[in-house]
């Protein structure tokens, strides 16, 4: 089997993460009705840690998911100039999102009672799932324009 040029393998990495951000951010996002489903003490700590696990994957892959490990030409090319700028809007739609979650929680414990880790559980979720579906298609149209 022939070995890809470094161009391809970079085209490749960066198609693949176009793809697969987004769709981590969505699961991310719509398992959460799991999370708050009623079960024993034991498990819910197992599921807080489980999902506190995931969250972390998921903003190292927001951060670092640009062949890394694929060598510093593949990284460079994987890596450019429109790929900072995609991720710095990402993590400014991250930004925003979290901000509109925090005022809306906010607003809602003026008339009911909140768990702290549950507020911060839903914020997180919004951050981290909107920082990965913005980026996911900026990167998408970044690739379609060629």
């Amino acid at each position: 089997m022939q070995s890809s040029s470094p161009v391809e393998r970079a085209d490749r990495i960066s198609r693949r993460r176009a793809r697969l951000l987004p769709v981590l951010g969505i699961l991310f996002i719509a398992g959460q009705p799991l999370y708050f489903a009623n079960i024993g003490y034991r498990l819910a700590n197992l599921r807080a840690a489980a999902w506190l696990a995931w969250a972390l994957v998921l903003l190292a892959a927001l951060a670092f998911a640009g062949g890394r490990f694929a060598g510093a030409a593949v990284r460079d090319m994987v890596e450019d100039e429109v790929s900072r700028s995609n991720r710095l809007r990402a993590y400014a739609t991250g930004f925003w999102a979290a901000s509109l979650c925090t005022v809306t929680l906010f607003a809602f414990s003026l008339f009911d009672n909140l768990k702290a880790q549950e507020s911060l559980h839903i914020i997180l979720t919004a951050g981290i799932g909107a920082a990965l579906l913005r980026f996911g298609a900026l990167e998408r149209r970044a690739l379609a324009d060629g």
